[in-house]
């Protein structure tokens, strides 16, 4: 039966999510029941795309990256994929009427990891829309099913958010990117003698988006709000423990939030949402 068929390519999606990320997959579960497939496709078609491009290393990860990228508009022109992941997608692309236009930005910023190894500000920037602002919109396309005009006046926000979190992931994985993929994404910083200065030049910028980022979250329905604020909440915390530290050791480790951290930031944030503070 095709309904079968459906069901298991979301299980498949939420799987990926659940296997590569538990803070992405605990804020997928904070939303109401109607948005968490949807998302969790989204999600898989995302990571399996950036999974080709960086960890398929000893692979020829142009050709599976070119096959997917053609299995991806085949899926979106006959309506079905036998690939699971491909499927559910295809089904939300559809189903929330995602712009063919955001999956190309996409795509493109994973070519360009299979090819650029350093980043100046122009190539930075595309890189930043297509990897992650242009995800914040799809999962905006889901969350405010077919109301154009919210999707126009939150889609600033959803775009500094994706953007910020982006920002924060390049910190995180600073020391892997440079040493084993051999990239360097932030425009103008020497790493091999990556400064302090270097550093907060980099942070004022993060600060800003996360700034901005929020005033968008207010704006979101009740549904989906906590989700993404724990989320924001995550990579805010995050930011704050990489600012806390030397340019020095950001080369030296990769920085993460404890599980029983991650508990007390899902408590606070859950007191101050049924309170209505956000």
């Amino acid at each position: 039966m095709k309904e079968l068929f459906d069901q298991v390519a979301f299980k498949t999606s939420k799987l990926t999510a659940l296997s590569y990320s538990t803070s992405f997959s605990m804020g997928i579960r904070l939303f109401d029941r109607k948005y968490r497939e949807p998302i969790y496709a989204v999600y898989g078609f995302v990571r399996f795309a950036d999974e080709i491009v960086d960890t398929l290393t000893g692979y020829d990860r142009e050709k599976l990256f070119y096959e997917f990228k053609d299995d991806t508009y085949r899926a979106l022109k006959e309506r079905i994929s036998t690939n699971p992941i491909l499927q559910s997608f295809q089904q939300v692309v559809h189903k929330y009427r995602i712009e063919e236009q955001l999956i190309e930005q996409f795509l493109k910023s994973m070519e360009m990891d299979l090819f650029e190894r350093k980043y100046d500000r122009s190539s930075f920037d595309e890189y930043v829309l297509g990897s992650a602002e242009v995800v914040g919109l799809m999962c905006l396309r889901i969350f405010l099913e077919g109301d154009e005009e919210r999707y126009q006046s939150l889609r600033p926000y959803a775009m500094k958010l994706g953007a910020a979190f982006q920002k924060i992931n390049f910190l995180r994985d600073l020391r892997a990117d440079y040493y084993h993929l051999g990239r360097s994404y932030f425009p103008g910083v020497q790493l091999e003698d990556f400064s302090d200065k270097e550093k907060m030049r980099l942070e004022k910028e993060i600060e800003d988006d996360f700034a901005e980022a929020y005033k968008g979250i207010e704006l979101l329905p009740r549904d989906v709000r906590f989700g993404v604020y724990l989320a924001y909440i995550y990579y805010y915390k995050l930011f704050r423990k990489i600012r806390r530290s030397p340019a020095s050791m950001i080369m030296e480790k990769r920085f993460r939030i404890s599980d029983a951290r991650k508990y007390l930031l899902f408590t606070g944030s859950y007191v101050k949402f049924r309170l209505g503070l956000i």
